[in-house]
């Protein structure tokens, strides 16, 4: 048996891990009755599977799931300062290769991924598409033999994409992220939940009467506009697309431009996946007091080198800056312009989770089934995984639905 590698911040921290995951675990039954169908056959048996994730509680249960159904399981953190440092501790002790630890370097967070791509994997679980990206054009992984991966989040999917247009890609990708049951629940509800967390937990203000303004309405945007309105704030929506534009407006709330919303907003959180939506110029158009955070996973959305580089910066609550600038106005940044929602809270709720890591696994199944037909593009979960993810929610749930009968499915198919 090889022994085990990995790289945390502290394993003594292991034990208040084991307590966080099986917290997560009692509330992802879902995952369980994908893990319950196959724990005998152990289909993974032989597979070595690397993971760039969110190292975090409800993350846990995915990389065990895997280890359980027989993989080598090597993993890394996907963003720098996403690790819940005792969860990373505790999957060293459980024989994952674990890479990760909160506030790495730029340096350092590649240095990880490289560290999992050198266990040679053979199926890639990506967010973010960066260990995806490395495996294309890093030479040092020229020679990986890799039959599939997954990608889970809309930035990393458009950087995919991107690779596929450029005729680069070298194995066939499945799109976890456009599967029905992952960003309506995950981007969602989960995203939505998860960031009104961050706004509590990085400023502990009040929420209700306060200007939010959601840069982008995709589904992330959605959530984090309904669940900012159900708390009482008053939310303006800007947007670059007609058509989300034009659905956020008939939803009720105020469309502007950004030039325009820059000078009303008290709070800000970019949900776009782009780069450059909260520029110098509408950071210093801001109220004073403004505070901007970002939860489209790069931390590319938000102006921070202008933040942190050229304002007086001092850190006055845990995962929140003031940077004051030359005026003597001071905008509040959370999280350093990186994910918010899980470096100022603790990400999604292990119940979104649930559904987003059954599409993960069963995606990995699909892939190990039918590589050897797999043509090198992407592909869309199948319905059928869908449908499956979609059943065990509402089976955990406790929730009941009809079935058509027979006259509805002869009048259904009928001209």
């Amino acid at each position: 048996m090889a022994s085990r590698k990995y790289r945390v911040k502290d394993i003594r921290l292991a034990k208040a891990g084991r307590l966080s995951h099986e917290w997560a675990r009692d509330h992802m039954v879902i995952l369980d009755k994908t893990i319950d169908r196959l724990r005998k056959s152990k289909p993974l048996r032989g597979v070595t599977v690397g993971m760039c994730l969110h190292i975090t509680k409800e993350t846990s249960v995915l990389l065990l799931a895997a280890k359980e159904l027989g993989a080598t399981v090597a993993a890394c953190a996907g963003n720098p300062m996403s690790t819940q440092d005792d969860i990373a501790a505790y999957l060293a002790t459980r024989g994952i290769h674990v890479y990760a630890w909160t506030g790495q370097t730029k340096k350092e967070y590649s240095q990880c991924i490289a560290s999992v791509l050198s266990h040679k994997p053979s199926i890639l679980v990506d967010d973010g598409a960066d260990m995806n990206v490395m495996a294309h054009f890093d030479p040092r992984f020229d020679g990986l033999e890799v039959i599939g991966a997954t990608e889970e989040t809309t930035a990393g999917v458009s950087r995919i994409r991107a690779v596929e247009r450029a005729g680069k890609l070298r194995y066939p990708v499945m799109i976890v992220n456009d599967a029905y049951t992952k960003h309506l629940f995950d981007n969602r509800h989960g995203t939505g939940q998860s960031t009104v967390d961050a706004l509590l937990r990085s400023a502990n203000l009040l929420i209700a009467s306060k200007r939010i303004v959601v840069v982008g309405y995709g589904w992330v945007g959605r959530g984090v506009a309904s669940r900012c309105r159900g708390l009482g704030a008053r939310v303006i929506v800007t947007e670059v697309d007609p058509i989300k534009a034009l659905e956020a407006h008939m939803d009720g709330y105020d469309v502007m431009p950004m030039a325009n919303a820059a000078k009303l907003g008290d709070m800000f959180v970019t949900c776009t996946g782009q780069t450059g939506v909260i520029s110098k110029a509408h950071l210093l158009a801001m109220r004073d007091g403004a505070i901007v955070g970002n939860v489209g996973h790069f931390d590319v959305e938000i102006d921070t080198a202008f933040l942190l580089g050229s304002c007086k910066v001092r850190e006055v609550r845990p995962g929140l800056d003031e940077c004051v600038m030359r005026s003597k106005k001071r905008v509040y940044l959370i999280g350093k312009g990186r994910l918010a929602n899980l470096v100022a809270a603790e990400g999604h709720p292990p119940e979104v989770m649930a559904q987003s890591f059954s599409n993960q696994l069963l995606s990995i199944l699909y892939i190990l089934k039918n590589h050897k037909t797999m043509e090198t593009r992407l592909y869309n979960v199948p319905d059928s995984i869908d449908v499956r993810v979609a059943r065990d929610a509402l089976a955990a749930m406790n929730v009941r639905i009809d079935s058509l009968t027979e006259e509805q499915i002869t009048y259904m198919n009928s001209w």
